[in-house]
């Protein structure tokens, strides 16, 4: 049984995104709130500013906490990190945790 769609303005952020926000700032010891950031704001470079190492450290515990394996040469990462939004879709797909 799928959820309905809910439409989410810009900055509003699900349960499950604000989990994995979390996951995410504390993996990487960031020195931001995970409430402050945009779901849609880019995770590489600008918006999140994370890099290759953070993006890794990302997928690592990302794996570890819901089961979901990210390869570094699935074509799909650039979609699949391009916002925190489209990370959690992501998982939320193919999770087994």
């Amino acid at each position: 049984m799928s959820k309905p769609a809910v439409e989410l303005s810009a900055g509003t952020m699900t349960a499950e995104e604000l989990k994995l926000a979390e996951l995410i700032v504390s993996a990487l010891n960031l020195e931001t709130q995970p409430s402050a950031i945009d779901p849609n704001a880019p995770l590489y470079g600008e918006g999140l500013g994370l890099d290759s190492i953070d993006i890794l450290e990302v997928a690592l515990v990302v794996s570890k906490a819901y089961g979901v394996k990210l390869r570094s040469d699935d074509e799909n990462n650039r979609k699949i990190f391009s916002s925190l939004r489209s990370l959690n879709q992501h998982i939320e797909q193919h999770r087994v945790k």
